[in-house]
């Protein structure tokens, strides 16, 4: 329960002047015995609170009239001192409050003390709709078991205390509340709790006052203070309307402003409470330029470059979090901050120019990743790489990469360079040897590419992403000739221009629960084998996600694709389409989906299309998702609506903070000749 300091209020007394200060006698105070001899008395006396604590957002004792203020005095040890004679009027507490039980011996210490239960009753916040806010914080509990009757009485006199803080955070501060226990009949073992609370006339606003300077536009503060004449005095409505001030106003250029103390002045006539908050706002400011200190990753230029603003804009506390934001995402700090500096220059409007200082500690730069998995068709397959994130800075990593599998070997280099002249835009060139050998085609491939592309990530992920690349790549692999009937090996030599782009309105790169997302690739290619054969390899997919409730999302995926401008004969087998497989139609071996060669083994084709439909069932960090597929490929340019391979499954998941591991287990549901009963496909990610 949040809590605001108690403002000053007004008193007066009308013989205060009178008053004359007490001067202590050193000569009497040196004749008074000393205060105690007895080795016996305690070593600490027992401090207790009195009931009626002060509140969160109260007064003191409210006063009709007001002609100074004054601090209200500390609460008086009341194990130690002289009640005063306000405490005098008090009732004396219950003889049930007191424990008589005997005091235990050393002889005694040996044996258990029985223990009493208790149960309690909450009286008067039920009226004013704060019983469920006092239940969140008691200590007793409704009931229980304690030691003896004085631990219940001292939990029962603080939890008292508890709903007087609840009733003035309020607004209720007349409201009184007094925690006792009493004995019940005929059950010695037993005793109650009873938690008496009465809250008196609830206080609102009187007057709402702001001292502040001018500021740009008039109304800016007045705006923010979510309080107006008349609302009720709670301690979260007015700490919420503080706060609000605190954020618009460096969100409007005013980085050093400062809200001061409240005060409130509480008229018991009235039960109102005359508001008044002074604020600083200080100077209005606007963005100069950028000074970084520290372990440097990049100097201030590149900080530049992540910025979403220009010098000479109007500060904006949110740019400036969403800078600190991206100097995180690029993964080179272990810590980094950002904060305004005054620079004195006068600046566009009227402002004072402010220049942002990027306080750095670079962290360690070279990371190792391993990863893995196993899908039937594919086999095993093992991925690890070595990245130096920093080694060209600003931002510019080498990436070596290396792949072992059953099926798969191969290796790679890459450089890329990330926010690459411009925020959120990452080129990257590179070098990659791979040997793949699977029943379509058995090949020896190397390829050199370049990509510019505007990318998301899991901190910042986008609506809109592109990317457009340039590749080359030579090839030798394994074809099926249908002229001579036989498997014979070919060389081809392709050069292309891949390009995507991707609309995405999902919640999560790696584990969406709602939106859709749109995603188009088109290559222009042209493969050079005996003769150049240009075409066009296109790809078009859409997904959406639906949550039915916090723990079910329905998922369904399409895809179709078409290569024009070539016949299937004369393009290289790895550039075909295939379907099957973990991110395919499941239940069926990878690249078994399509027409076959006379000897069984797939040959692709130009053309594809493929459906999934996904119920995901979450329960704590793991999930269960049964699914069904379909789909397969064709020889001819168009995908076609009949042929369809049907695959259903469940798959099983463990959520963690990188995304989600899976499991899939998947049948065929119209087999043919030669595929398996069961396929297993484990992974990091959902399959889409």
């Amino acid at each position: 329960m949040p809590q605001v300091p108690a403002p000053s209020v007004a008193t007066q007394s009308a013989d205060s002047a009178a008053e004359q200060p007490i001067v202590p006698d050193s000569e009497f105070d040196k004749a008074l015995p000393p205060l105690s001899s007895d080795i016996n008395a305690p070593l600490e006396p027992m401090t207790l609170e009195p009931v009626g604590t002060p509140p969160p957002v109260a007064a003191t004792p409210p006063a009709a009239t007001a002609t100074a203020t004054a601090t209200a005095p500390p609460a008086t040890n009341p194990a130690t001192a002289v009640p005063a004679p306000a405490d005098l009027d008090q009732p004396l507490p219950p003889l049930a409050s007191f424990d008589a039980t005997p005091l235990v011996t050393v002889a005694d210490k040996a044996e258990k003390n029985p223990e009493i239960r208790y149960e309690t009753v909450v009286t008067g916040l039920d009226k004013v709709g704060l019983e469920d806010e006092f239940k969140a914080h008691w200590v007793l509990k409704g009931k229980g078991k304690a030691a003896n009757a004085a631990v219940v009485s001292a939990r029962a006199h603080e939890d008292g205390e508890l709903a007087g803080r609840v009733m003035r955070a309020a607004g209720y501060y007349d409201g009184t509340a007094v925690g006792t226990i009493e004995t019940i009949p005929n059950d010695p073992g037993r005793v109650r709790a009873l938690i008496n609370a009465t809250p008196g006339k609830l206080y609102h606003l009187g007057t709402v006052k702001v001292d502040a300077q001018p500021t740009v536009p008039p109304d800016l503060i007045a705006n923010a203070l979510a309080l107006k004449t008349g609302d009720p005095i709670e301690a979260g409505r007015v700490q919420g309307a503080e706060a609000n001030i605190a954020t618009v106003l460096p969100q409007n250029g005013y980085p050093f402003a400062k809200v001061g103390q409240r005060d409130i002045l509480l008229d018991e006539l009235t039960t109102t409470g005359d508001y008044t908050l002074p604020i600083d706002t200080g100077a209005r400011a606007s963005f100069g330029g950028y000074t970084t200190t520290g372990k440097l990753a990049f100097d201030a230029h590149h900080v530049g470059v992540l910025a979403r603003f220009k010098p000479g804009q109007i500060y904006d506390s949110r740019k400036v979090d969403d800078l600190r934001q991206a100097l995180i995402a690029t993964g080179l700090f272990s810590t980094a901050s950002v904060e305004p500096v005054k620079t004195g220059k006068p600046g566009p409007d009227g402002t004072e120019q402010v220049d942002l200082l990027v306080r750095q500690v670079a962290g360690p730069k070279r990371s190792l990743s391993v990863s893995g998995g196993y899908s039937t068709g594919e086999g095993f397959k093992l991925e690890g790489s070595f990245t130096n994130r920093n080694l060209f800075p600003p931002e510019g990593a080498l990436i070596l990469n290396v792949v072992g599998g059953s099926q798969e070997q191969g290796a790679g280099a890459t450089f890329k360079r990330s926010n690459a002249g411009k925020r959120d835009r990452t080129f990257s060139a590179g070098v990659t040897a791979d040997h793949s050998n699977y029943d379509a085609y058995n090949a020896f491939t190397g390829t050199v590419f370049a990509r510019m592309s505007y990318d998301s990530t899991p901190i910042w992920q986008k609506k809109f992403t592109w990317a457009l690349g340039v590749e080359l790549t030579g090839t030798n692999e394994s074809v099926y000739d249908f002229g001579r009937a036989r498997d014979v090996r070919r060389t081809y030599f392709i050069a292309a221009l891949p390009g995507q782009a991707q609309w995405d309105t999902t919640d999560s790169l790696l584990n969406p629960t709602k939106g859709y997302r749109v995603k188009l690739s088109l290559s222009p290619e042209t493969s050079v084998q005996g003769k150049i054969s240009p075409y066009v390899r296109s790809l078009a997919e859409v997904s959406g996600y639906y949550p039915i409730s916090d723990s079910i999302v329905l998922a369904g995926r399409v895809r179709a694709g078409s290569i024009a401008g070539i016949s299937r004969d004369d393009l290289a087998p790895s550039r075909r389409y295939y379907g099957g497989g973990g991110g395919s139609v499941r239940g069926y071996g990878y690249q078994r989906l399509g027409p076959f060669d006379p000897t069984g083994n797939p040959v692709g084709g130009r053309s594809l299309n493929e459906f999934s439909l996904e119920a995901r069932y979450r329960f704590g960090n793991f999930g269960i998702v049964p699914f069904f597929d379909g789909g397969n490929s064709y020889e001819g340019v168009l995908p076609k609506g009949q042929d369809l391979r049907f695959g259903a499954g469940i798959g099983g998941r463990f959520y963690t903070n990188f995304g989600p591991l899976r499991l899939d287990v998947a049948t065929p549901l119209n087999k043919r000749k030669g595929d398996g009963l069961i396929a297993l496909y484990i992974s990091i990610g959902q399959a889409f």
